[in-house]
């Protein structure tokens, strides 16, 4: 069958239709995404005016991040970088602050912390666990004071 003119012209006719539907119906998509990205967004200016919400914050982690926080232990100074951390240490009693020194910082086994408290190898991990536990009981009251 041989393409005539006639045959060539309304296959650009057709063709051409066919792009006039696909871009419409591609800009009616395009609009209905628009409208509802519009419903769900909120604008800046309603965000200041009508709530009052800060465009920014300032995080209390990065306002001063190399302030040091010294707690005496074991006749030792011991500087934090948390404040946090160094004032719930300074809230436990002597001895759970020393057995936290030895065992993190002084690099005490269990075994050795026993014999210098005259205790065994299992009494001295119950200590070690129940400072942990009282450092860890501090730690939640300075978190709930600070909310």
């Amino acid at each position: 069958m041989p393409c005539t003119e006639a045959y060539k012209e309304h296959i650009e006719y057709t063709f051409n239709a066919f792009c006039r539907v696909v871009i419409r119906y591609a800009a009616i998509n395009a609009w209905r995404n628009r409208n509802k990205r519009r419903q769900r967004e909120i604008s800046l200016e309603y965000l200041t005016e009508e709530k009052f919400y800060p465009f920014s914050t300032s995080d209390k982690l990065f306002i001063d991040p190399y302030k040091q926080y010294p707690v005496m232990i074991c006749g030792q100074r011991v500087i934090f970088t948390n404040g946090e951390l160094a004032e719930a240490l300074s809230a436990l009693p002597e001895k759970k602050r020393e057995i936290i020194y030895l065992y993190f910082f002084g690099r005490y086994t269990q075994q050795e912390i026993g014999e210098l408290y005259g205790r065994c190898r299992s009494t001295a991990w119950h200590h070690i666990h129940s400072a942990l536990q009282m450092l860890h009981k501090e730690m939640e009251v300075l978190f709930h004071e600070e909310s």
